[in-house]
């Protein structure tokens, strides 16, 4: 019996056992999987689900699915097959997988039978596919506030936009949860709104007489309206209303002759309202437009101050005083300044020729005239003519003069706020030169002092005292010479104009010849005084700044205690005073020991307005 069942045993086995060499086909799976795995959680959710498929099946072992692999660096997760028959699988992680730390993973997976046999020969593997999972977040985490206090300050009396805004951050990975929604104010009865983006504003006008300080607690919320652990405390305090200026000066200050120098502003201190400076600028002006020429100097004559100032003798005065031997200015407008000296005014119509000879103490002769080397000096105040404006020259003074060699002839002039000096120092060969000046000085209706010196080539200009250098212009192309006969006029010049038959071209015109009356134009419009000239020897620097300098003015004494950082200028008249600083209490400390000074014996009385103008940064 046993003999007869051994054949049909091995013929049985034998079918199968052939049939299971052949492992023809490789593992199917789908080419992409998305999948979701919660925060804290293992398992994967799957689209599609992990199935793999085998056209060897039902073979066992060749139509099996035996596992999958994972292929990336640093897979959290792994795949596990739940039915070798269906091919059927799942992926999960290794370990519960933190949304904080990667929000997305991103991987291959590949399949495999289970070969011919047991031992998992000639095993087949599937194509590579790629699997995305996401992990959804979970709201762990709480909002927390950047800071735990907030503080602001606000001017009493406004309504704001925004007092100050606090903020408070989350730490989960997803918008939902990570974003603050909305912020909430938990004390009651505040005069404050806060949005949801924190910021927080005033719903009234706060007063410093009322609440000077409030405290309020503030907290937050996520979108999955999880709130803040902890809150926030908000302090926001009430200034009364503040602007920069200056404190505890006086109005008014009495100064008594001879009392030298007095302090201006001793208890003067900047009120900042708190708020950071780096630089500060204050000037104070000794404003004395309203005093004789400029400044108050009623204690001399022009001749006093002179002697005074040591200024030699020799000078001859072009605008005298009115009389039988100084006829010449009887027909201009006088007026007389608080020194008692005189002023002349001219209109735009008049001018003066001062007669040459020893009624004007003038020579007419080479030996006498003018040379190279002579000082002018006046006192002028002019303005801009509204209805001539800057387009018309104005001569103060036009001179030709004899000399040894022949003529020579130069003019001072202004022009808008120019002013020139014309030399031509020999009309017979020489090149006219002409120097230029701009300064304000001359055209903003003020009284101002000039002196001009002449050493040929050199031109010195001085206003109030100060020296000035020119602009320098050589022009022989479009200025006619001066016809050659000696003339000195104050208020304007004459013009060589041919007469109208010259002009026409005829051929028996004739030149305008010495004697004829002149021809006179470029009137001046506007005051002088106290013009004088000196030739042959020029003031010194020194004597034309006594001349100018003004006998009151602002005084600072104190650059031993001056402090780091601070600097102080005064002008040469000391009627403008500058300070610079950056710091608060330093600059206060110089500025309460800025004076004012008056050395006259008899001051002119009245009022000395100051104005001191200030800018910060």
């Amino acid at each position: 019996m046993t003999l007869l069942l051994l054949p049909l045993l091995l013929a049985s086995l034998l079918p199968f056992s052939s049939c299971n060499k052949a492992n023809k086909h490789k593992p199917w799976i789908e080419a992409e999987y998305q999948g979701i795995v919660m925060e804290n959680d293992n398992t994967v959710l799957l689209n599609p689900p992990l199935f793999a498929l085998d056209k060897d099946a039902p073979l066992r072992y060749a139509g099996e699915i035996c596992g999958f692999r994972l292929h990336g660096s640093g897979v959290p997760f792994e795949a596990v097959i739940l039915d070798k028959a269906t091919g059927e699988g799942l992926i999960r992680a290794k370990e519960p997988v933190d949304c904080e730390a990667q929000k997305e993973h991103t991987f291959t997976i590949q399949a495999y039978d289970c070969g011919e046999g047991p031992d998992g020969a000639n095993t087949k593997k599937s194509h590579k596919a790629t699997v995305h999972v996401r992990v959804n977040d979970v709201n762990e985490f709480a909002p927390v506030f950047v800071e735990r206090l907030y503080r602001a300050a606000v001017t009493e009396g406004k309504l704001y936009d925004r007092i100050l805004r606090v903020e408070a951050i989350d730490g989960d990975c997803s918008p939902q949860y990570s974003q603050i929604c909305y912020y909430e104010i938990l004390t009651p009865n505040t005069p404050f709104l806060i949005d949801n983006d924190g910021n927080i504003e005033n719903t009234e006008k706060l007063q410093y007489s009322g609440e000077k300080l409030y405290k309020f607690t503030v907290t937050a919320y996520d979108c999955g309206k999880k709130r803040a652990a902890d809150d926030a405390q908000v302090e926001i305090q009430v200034k009364p209303t503040c602007k920069p200026s200056w404190q505890g000066w006086n109005k008014r200050i009495e100064y008594a002759p001879g009392a030298g120098s007095l302090a201006l502003f001793p208890g003067i201190r900047l009120e900042t309202c708190d708020e950071p400076l780096w630089n500060i600028q204050a000037t104070i002006e000794l404003q004395t437009s309203h005093v004789a020429k400029g400044c108050d100097r009623d204690n001399y004559s022009e001749r006093a101050l002179r002697k005074l100032c040591g200024a030699a003798t020799g000078e001859v005065d072009l605008l005298p005083m009115p009389g039988p031997n100084a006829n010449w200015t009887a027909g201009l407008s006088v007026h007389y300044s608080q020194d008692s000296s005189l002023i002349y005014w001219f209109n735009g119509t008049q001018a003066v020729q001062v007669p040459l000879g020893g009624t004007a103490g003038l020579g007419s002769g080479p030996q006498d005239g003018l040379s190279d080397h002579f000082t002018l000096s006046f006192w002028m105040k002019h303005g801009v003519t509204p209805n001539k404006g800057k387009k018309e020259e104005e001569t103060i003074v036009c001179n030709t003069v004899q000399n040894e060699d022949g003529f020579s002839h130069y003019s001072l002039t202004v022009h808008g706020c120019r002013i020139a000096f014309l030399y031509w120092p020999l009309l017979e060969s020489a090149r006219p030169v002409k120097f230029l000046w701009k300064l304000e000085q001359v055209c903003d209706d003020e009284w101002h002092h000039y002196a001009l010196n002449l050493e040929f080539p050199t031109v010195t200009l001085y206003a109030d005292g100060i020296s000035f250098d020119p602009a320098l212009i050589h022009d022989n192309g479009l200025i006619h010479p001066p016809r050659r006969e000696p003339a000195l006029m104050i208020g304007a010049c004459w013009t060589e104009e041919k007469n109208k038959d010259k002009e026409k071209g005829e051929d028996n015109s004739t030149d305008t010849t010495q004697g004829d009356p002149l021809q006179i134009h470029h009137y001046f419009h506007g005051y002088l005084a106290g013009f004088s000239v000196r030739s042959g020897r020029l003031e010194s620097r020194e004597v034309i700044e006594c001349l100018y300098a003004c006998r009151e003015g602002l005084d600072y004494r104190d650059f031993e205690s001056l402090g780091k950082g601070m600097k102080v200028h005064v002008n040469p008249s000391q009627s403008l005073l500058t300070l610079e600083g950056d710091d608060v209490e330093t600059f206060n400390h110089a500025l309460q020991h800025v004076a004012y000074m008056n050395t006259l014996r008899f001051a002119t009385p009245g009022v000395r307005p100051l104005r001191l103008t200030t800018a910060v940064k």
